[in-house]
C-alpha cells in the first residue's frame, strides 16, 4: 500500500492527498469521541450475512482493519499498519463499529481500575525513569 504522503515533491502531489479524503467519503473528523490512541479494537468473528453484504461496499482499508483486528489491537497500531493518519483510521474504525463488525474498548488496566491506572505501574515507571 502506498503511503498517502509519498510524492509531495512530485508533479502528482495531489493524488496522495486525495486518497484519505476519498477513503472516508469526504469526512474529515471522526464521529466517535471515545476512540483514543490506546483504545483496543477487536473484530467480531461471527458477522451476520447482512453485515457481510455491506463488507463488499467497504473500502479495502476496512477489510484490512478486520484482518488486523482478529486479536485486540490499539488504534495507533492499526493506523501504523495502514500507513494512514490516525484521524482517517478512527473514521474507518467508527464505520466498522457502526456496522457491528468490530468492538472497541479501553485497555483492561484502565477499565478494571475504574478509569485510573494502577499505582504500582506508575511507581515502577517513575523508578525506571529515575534510574535513567
Amino acid at each position: 500500500m502506498k503511503h498517502w504522503t509519498e510524492g509531495f515533491d512530485d508533479d502528482d502531489a495531489d493524488e496522495p492527498l486525495v486518497r484519505p479524503y476519498t477513503i472516508t467519503s469526504g469526512r474529515t473528523t471522526p464521529e466517535r469521541d471515545d476512540l483514543t490512541l490506546i483504545t483496543l479494537v477487536t473484530a467480531i468473528p461471527e458477522v451476520s450475512s447482512e453485515a457481510g453484504h455491506g463488507l463488499r461496499r467497504m473500502q479495502p482499508e476496512h477489510r484490512t482493519i478486520l484482518a488486523l483486528c482478529k486479536g485486540p489491537m490499539a488504534v495507533a497500531e492499526v493506523a501504523s499498519a495502514l500507513d494512514l493518519p490516525v484521524t482517517v483510521t478512527k473514521i474507518l474504525i467508527g464505520d466498522l463499529i457502526e456496522a457491528g463488525q468490530v468492538r472497541a474498548r479501553p485497555p483492561l488496566a484502565f477499565a478494571q481500575a475504574g478509569g485510573f491506572p494502577d499505582m504500582t505501574i506508575l511507581e515502577a515507571v517513575r523508578d525506571g525513569l529515575r534510574k535513567l
